[in-house]
């Protein structure tokens, strides 16, 4: 029987690297390099998002990255409104062969509020 897109999620998110908005906030206060990828849709990105953040809907990941992330070996922070299409993206990047990405888990707002 296939799996539902909640299902797909969970079993996709066990297969990428993920992190709570606390450690990603701690990650972006100590890391200058870091790429963080916003994947929601651009009207969401405009209600509320990270200043350091592009806006790459996750149906354009595939085609826009390598102009946010010239080089494949930084470090990409993805994050989105509650974390399933991050961790989709997160899977997607890591096939592109993106060897350092990460997923934020959980809400966008919990984010924001881990960096304030």
């Amino acid at each position: 029987m296939p799996m539902n897109g909640l299902e797909f999620i969970q079993a996709t998110k066990a297969s990428v690297t993920t992190c709570t908005p606390a450690e990603a906030a701690r990650r972006l206060a100590a890391e200058s390099q870091l790429i963080v990828i916003d994947v929601r849709e651009p009207a969401e990105h405009q209600a509320a998002a990270l200043k350091s953040a592009v806006n790459i809907p996750r149906g354009m990941l595939e085609f826009q990255v390598a102009t946010a992330c010239p080089e494949p070996e930084l470090e990409i922070l993805l994050y989105c409104k509650s974390g399933g299409r991050a961790v989709l993206a997160a899977k997607t990047l890591t096939e592109m062969g993106y060897p350092n990405v990460t997923a934020v888990e959980g809400a966008v707002e919990d984010l924001i509020a881990a960096l304030t």
